[in-house]
């Protein structure tokens, strides 16, 4: 990746993108209105079913950043678009945002301010979930430092959005792992984590879209039957270096993400067994707990709770 003699490093940044015409130049035009000066734009058409280079036509581009458009001749998953854009970068530093996300103006700028330190390879922003006008969720980032431990164990992580990291730790550690159909913005963060500092802005920088069109994280088979054994497997023996409670820690935390997913979608039988197995993995954790009971209540139970949520969020709005 090269460099220049510009005292303002360069900074590349990756969208993935898959059948979302409408919904890419706003994405696009947020990494090009950002305060940071030099950026370069690396497009991935991950063979949409018809090219996206028309949707980018209006792009107010300026004198600032460049903008690549790369297309696949097949699909690759979203880790497959990543890692075309990744090769392709030039930049001290790589950043991403998915197709359907949105940018803050100084984004890029304030995770710069992180990376004074030179331990530190990557920096994640806070992330505001939205559907339309509506805020569901601010995450404020939490992790920092040797971050490795929390990660594993399922501490609080932005999207693949939020992710800006030093290109020479993507050289030293790999590109993401593209056997990982979701789960990918935890895969990733967690080998970076191994060779370096992570530090967080806690601004909520980025807008992620919650709409209602399908996505592959919506895929309850997916995570259950290959993403939960692959990270188990994949994962296991670096857990085990921190010690066996970390271990039973990471292993309860996917299977409450599948117990979760399982319950959202009506497979109460999934919701029961993940829960299950999350609870003789860690039992401290309250949330199988209430997975659990949710799931043995059945679709009356859950539609309850999600009417009571609803709810007290309309109060406290």
């Amino acid at each position: 990746m090269a460099s220049s003699g510009d005292p303002r490093p360069l900074v590349s940044v990756v969208v993935p993108t898959y059948g979302r015409p409408t919904l890419l130049p706003e994405a696009a035009q947020s990494v090009l209105d950002q305060t940071h000066e030099r950026v370069e734009l690396i497009i991935v058409d991950d063979h949409s079913p018809e090219p996206v280079g028309p949707a980018l036509s209006e792009l107010d581009v300026g004198d600032r950043a460049s903008v690549t458009c790369i297309r696949h001749e097949r699909n690759r998953g979203a880790n497959g678009a990543r890692n075309t854009g990744i090769e392709a970068a030039n930049g001290e530093f790589v950043a991403f945002i998915d197709d359907d996300d949105y940018w803050y103006e100084t984004k890029i700028e304030r995770q710069l301010e992180a990376f004074d330190d030179p331990d530190v390879g990557l920096v994640h922003t806070g992330e505001r979930y939205v559907t339309g006008d509506r805020v569901n969720h601010v995450l404020r980032p939490t992790v920092r430092g040797d971050a490795t431990e929390e990660l594993l164990c399922g501490a609080p992580f932005g999207t693949f959005s939020t992710l800006m990291v030093r290109a020479s730790l993507v050289e030293r550690v790999g590109l993401p792992d593209e056997r990982f159909p979701c789960w990918q913005d935890r895969e990733w963060p967690i080998r970076l984590s191994t060779a370096c500092r992570v530090e967080a802005v806690d601004e909520p920088l980025v807008d992620h879209r919650m709409a209602d069109h399908e996505q592959i994280s919506d895929d309850l088979e997916v995570k259950r039957d290959v993403a939960y054994p692959l990270f188990v497997e994949t994962f296991r023996p670096l857990a085990a270096e921190y010690g066996r409670t970390t271990v039973r820690k990471m292993i309860a935390s996917r299977a409450t993400v599948v117990a979760s997913a399982a319950l959202k979608t009506g497979h109460y039988d999934d919701a029961r067994r993940f829960a299950l197995r999350s609870i003789r993995s860690w039992p401290l954790a309250p949330t199988p707990y209430l997975l659990l009971a949710l799931s043995l209540g059945g679709r009356p139970a859950f539609s309850a709770a999600q009417w009571t949520k609803r709810s007290v969020v309309r109060h406290f709005r």
